[in-house]
């Protein structure tokens, strides 16, 4: 009996820890999209990203194995560079220098399927951000999500390390059938 109370009291803990951490991000662990790195391997985890709130579309497919490929230039802010290598890839930019809109308005344009805004706070490793319209008619239809900071200096610092044009990324992630391989997150984030 006192083990299913000490569960149930560690359960309960749990539960409100999740339920702090999601008021503080301001999102439900069902607002997030998942996807995975196949390689490099030496960040093969499953990352969390928020899906801009009124702007971009939706991933109409699953990508079992697609580029995801750092911009060039970093923040996206202007015609992306090499649209021979974006096109029908996911795109990884830095957040900062225009609005997200006009970053997922460039990725757009240049081909890609999907743009990842990563925080330009390195340090950011739990708060997401709601990514909302700039005023401007621009609506740009891809999917564009928001990424943590740590997150993606991580993805690009081992790219970088290892002189790799792009990983190879898995999106979405369907994190409830976890079965089907292990859930194996950043160290580095809090989920």
């Amino acid at each position: 009996m006192a083990k299913v109370v000490t569960t149930a009291a560690l359960m309960l803990h749990l539960w409100s820890v999740f339920m702090q951490f999601s008021r503080l991000s301001g999102l439900g662990v069902n607002e997030l999209l998942y996807f995975r790195v196949i390689s490099p391997e030496e960040i093969g985890y499953i990352f969390s990203a928020a899906p801009a709130k009124d702007f971009g579309g939706h991933f109409t497919s699953s990508y079992d194995e697609i580029f995801l490929v750092p911009a060039d230039p970093e923040d996206g802010c202007s015609e992306l560079n090499d649209p021979e290598t974006i096109r029908g890839q996911v795109i990884l930019v830095e957040r900062g220098g225009c609005s997200f809109v006009q970053k997922a308005k460039h990725v757009e344009e240049a081909g890609g399927k999907a743009v990842l805004i990563a925080d330009n706070a390195v340090d950011n490793d739990s708060q997401f951000l709601d990514m909302i319209t700039d005023g401007t008619t621009a609506k740009p239809i891809i999917p564009a999500l928001f990424l943590l900071g740590r997150d993606g200096m991580m993805i690009r610092r081992s790219l970088q390390r290892q002189a790799l044009p792009w990983a190879v990324i898995s999106i979405p992630v369907n994190v409830s059938s976890l079965a089907s391989f292990p859930l194996k997150q950043p160290p580095w984030t809090l989920w």
